[in-house]
């Protein structure tokens, strides 16, 4: 479908991509990933015909149509749904001109033409995109100028998901999306007909759409086959097979050099000295696969207060005197991880801002804790950074207190050591600033953070890094996201947004899941996963969470020694690539070591398992 062969790209004097190749098979969902500034976003720009590359060359075959998201979005009095249905040229010019054709040969024609390509029926197809991607029968009829900006991207995304190129380009689709339409897109990406190549950093969704893995890194390209799991295991065997082959290498460079050293000046051995340092001219390096230190979160933990943090009963909250939540009943511990699900324009933010005490109830009340702190975190604070100043500035003005030790720790914390803390902002990349913003909103370790989708501009491995962090980290949170992954690691509680009110959902994500897309059952039978009023049952309440918190260590517990476990048998295979703790151990220590590991994953897995029916049977 689509060749790439040794594309180079340099932009501002900086190569970004480096002679890269790749082939995309036919009909392949292939998922483009790599860190931020890789260049995922500039591969797709060459493809498109935006960018033209300083080298190499691109073959598609002739006729093949490519679909990508613009970067202005639709504006005018034109709706949503007008808008879709424009996105289909050839139906458009068609359907005009049989409506004025008295030629009877030619109209015949039109009309046959209009039913190959399914015109008819392109209103409906029309609006189910759009509907799934949460415009409702009167949004869908609205003027384009009444939507926000994130609202205008979904209607872009409505109307490249309907032209359906043969070649479907998506950068990110979800970041504009809450996680009740991704579920949506999956789906919808899954049946696709054609080639997709998709930049995401969403584990699940990557997992969940995509057959191959396209990892663009120092600026080159390789395809694994499978899904992001998938490509996660192959990558570990490569770069365990790397760092084999780095290790034998530098084990030969080095004696080749000690020869090269002890007999260049001796003359019955200058000519074999020469032929040795030929053959170190010759040597290729092998590279490391390079892993960024500077890839961290750490979260300082707060003073300890006595629960509850904060109380709702009955409140109201909204905007100019009109209440958007009503009827509140939530309770907020220390230890509590929430996260708010349900569609965007429900009011997870306007709850987020209540809790943050950025809004204050309309009705009914609210009491907080006098000393809790809050740390409270939005896209708006990323935007928001001043381009000129650096991470240090940006501190230094936040803790005008502190000292340059503390400030220069703080911003430690978050991968903002040496050179990074005094790059101008302007800079950084979008997940640099990120972390930038999370830095400054806990740098007076406060009780509870409150995350408004804070993975849209990290990666993978950045998002895998906040997970760890927010594990780690001793207080509450209350979490917005439309990333799976992170709600299943970091949330023991759900609760729902939505018809006016929030409710506690009494179930796995997964199972919100089903109930989200209704695979829950059939008839009038309840979801298992059913939202319940949050103030219901606290006993019971804190059982389940207790045994969720149970569960998760285990599971945690399981991963980090079947971690160890992979090392300790690299290092049993190959002394010569094990870690340094590792490769001081004897062989007969080494495997003891390996024994010991093996009864206490036996231990974890009867922990888990043991958590885990409990949890399933104070679910049922």
């Amino acid at each position: 479908m689509l060749s790439l062969t040794d594309i180079t790209v340099r932009l501002g004097g900086r190569t970004i991509i480096d002679g890269a190749t790749a082939w995309l098979p036919p009909r392949g969902r292939i998922g483009l990933i790599g860190r931020n500034g890789a260049g995922k976003t500039t591969l797709v720009r060459v493809i498109t015909g935006l960018i033209e590359a300083d080298g190499g060359s691109l073959d598609m075959p002739r006729g093949t149509r490519l679909g990508y998201i613009a970067q202005e979005t639709p504006a005018g009095p034109a709706t949503p749904f007008e808008t879709v249905l424009a996105a289909d040229p050839e139906r458009t010019a068609l359907m005009a001109e049989s409506e004025s054709c008295e030629d009877p040969d030619r109209l015949g024609d039109l009309y046959e033409r209009l039913i190959a390509i399914d015109a008819y029926t392109a209103p409906s197809r029309a609006a189910q995109i759009l509907v799934g991607l949460g415009f409702d029968e009167d949004a869908q009829h609205r003027p384009l100028d009444s939507f926000s900006g994130g609202w205008k991207m979904r209607v872009a995304l409505a109307s490249l998901l309907f032209s359906q190129p043969d070649l479907l380009l998506l950068d990110e689709p979800s970041n504009h999306l809450d996680l009740e339409a991704v579920l949506w897109l999956e789906d919808f990406l899954k049946s696709y007909p054609a080639t997709i190549l998709l930049v995401s950093h969403e584990r699940d969704f990557l997992n969940n759409v995509v057959d191959h893995v396209l990892h663009l890194s120092g600026g080159k390209l390789t395809l694994y086959p499978g899904g992001y799991d998938a490509f996660e295991r192959q990558r570990a065997e490569r770069q365990a097979q790397l760092a084999s082959a780095k290790a034998r290498q530098d084990a030969e460079r080095a004696k080749l050099q000690d020869y090269v050293a002890r007999n260049s000046a001796r003359a019955s051995t200058a000519k074999q000295a020469q032929s040795r340092a030929k053959m170190l001219a010759r040597m290729q390096p092998i590279a490391e696969m390079i892993d960024d230190p500077s890839l961290t979160f750490d979260f300082p933990d707060p003073d300890e207060l006595r629960p509850p943090l904060i109380t709702l009963d009955m409140a109201s909250v909204g905007y100019d005197e009109t209440p958007i939540l009503k009827r509140l009943n939530l309770r907020l511990d220390p230890d509590d991880r929430i996260a708010l699900l349900g569609r965007n324009g429900n009011g997870k933010t306007t709850l987020a801002r209540l809790l943050s005490a950025q809004l204050a109830p309309m009705e009914g009340g609210m009491t907080a804790s006098a000393r809790m702190k809050v740390g409270y975190f939005t896209q708006y604070q990323v935007e928001e950074l001043d381009s000129e100043e650096t991470p240090l500035q940006h501190m230094t003005q936040a803790m005008k207190s502190a000292s340059q030790s503390a400030i220069r720790a703080q911003l430690g914390r978050f991968g903002f050591q040496g050179q990074k803390a005094t790059t101008e902002v302007g800079r950084l990349s979008g997940g640099e600033r990120a972390r930038l913003a999370l830095a400054l909103i806990t740098r007076d370790a406060p009780h509870i953070l409150i995350l408004d989708e804070p993975t849209n501009h990290l990666d993978v491995d950045a998002r895998e890094a906040l997970i760890q962090a927010l594990n780690a980290y001793q207080g509450a949170v209350v979490l917005v996201s439309h990333d799976r992954h992170m709600i299943e690691l970091t949330a023991d509680r759900l609760v729902l947004v939505d018809g006016g009110t929030a409710r506690e959902f009494d179930g796995s994500v997964d199972e919100y899941i089903a109930f989200v897309l209704g695979k829950s059952g059939s008839g009038d039978k309840a979801p298992k996963g059913e939202a319940k009023p949050a103030r219901s049952t606290p006993a019971d309440r804190e059982r389940h969470k207790e045994l969720r918190r149970l569960a998760k260590v285990a599971e945690a517990d399981l991963a980090r020694l079947t971690g160890r476990l992979g090392a300790v048998d690299q290092a049993l295979a190959d002394p010569s690539v094990a870690e340094a703790a590792l490769a001081k151990l004897s062989m007969e220590e080494r495997m003891k070591l390996r024994a010991d590991l093996d009864s206490e994953i036996a231990s974890a897995e009867q922990a888990w398992l043991e958590a885990s029916e409990a949890l399933e049977a104070t679910a049922a």
